[in-house]
């Protein structure tokens, strides 16, 4: 069903085009059965003016009522459905678990590859002040223990937000947590991030930002230090 509403969303504009130019036949159908239908005398000729008339009355009505349909899917149904029901594959619904805690298979994984990168200057890339921005903690800054995540969300027709992880100096990212706009607080609190799985080290985070037409913005990345417990 999402492979429907999707191209429904996707040729819109072309879909009304196609109804217009069936609604324009069926109109000028419907004029001439009943111009027909008013000439006719005689009772077979009549009944058979009627017929016309009342299938292209028919043929009329199914054309307003796709338009309907396809206005009702493409302004309120797609803008509803989650970003992750358009996705061409497969993805496990990190919606489903909007905590801060990764796996310790995965953990593992990071340290191990957090142990053989050499730390790398602190600093930021992607982020855009005012609409995809980590605001706190701070890049370059040293956490430990639950931190507390603010920032800035702020696009049109926002799907989703999620925080990944990654060692500093690699490119494999690992979702903490994920969240919705009913999930972004007053002060900017995005959510919590338990630190305490992960070995100490120097790593990235970044803030990566989904509409609800499934398309992914350029991330806000940050380094961070992970300090001892």
């Amino acid at each position: 069903m999402a492979d429907v509403y999707r191209f429904l969303s996707d040729y819109e504009g072309l879909i009304y085009l196609v109804l217009a130019i069936g609604g324009i036949v069926a109109i000028r159908w419907l004029w001439l059965a009943l111009q027909e239908w008013k000439a006719a005398i005689y009772g077979l000729e009549r009944q058979m003016a009627q017929n016309r008339l009342s299938r292209s009355l028919a043929v009329a009505g199914i054309i307003i009522l796709l338009m309907l349909s396809e206005f009702v899917i493409a302004s309120f149904v797609v803008p509803s459905l989650p970003s992750t029901a358009f996705q061409a594959t497969p993805t496990p619904n990190i919606l489903v678990t909007p905590t801060g805690t990764i796996s310790a298979e995965l953990a593992t994984s990071l340290a191990a590859t957090a142990s053989a990168i050499l730390p790398t200057p602190a600093g930021s890339t992607g982020c855009v002040p005012n609409k995809i921005e980590i605001t706190a903690p701070k890049s370059g800054a040293e956490v430990k223990g639950t931190v507390q995540l603010f920032g800035v969300v702020n696009v049109p027709n926002l799907g989703f937000y999620k925080y990944e992880i990654s060692p500093q100096g690699t490119d494999t990212w690992s979702t903490l947590f994920a969240g919705e706009k009913k999930d972004i607080q007053e002060d900017g609190s995005l959510g919590f991030w338990d630190t305490t799985v992960l070995t100490p080290g120097d790593y990235q985070l970044r803030l990566v930002v989904t509409d609800n037409q499934g398309q992914t913005m350029t991330p806000c990345v940050i380094s961070l230090r992970v300090s001892g417990q």
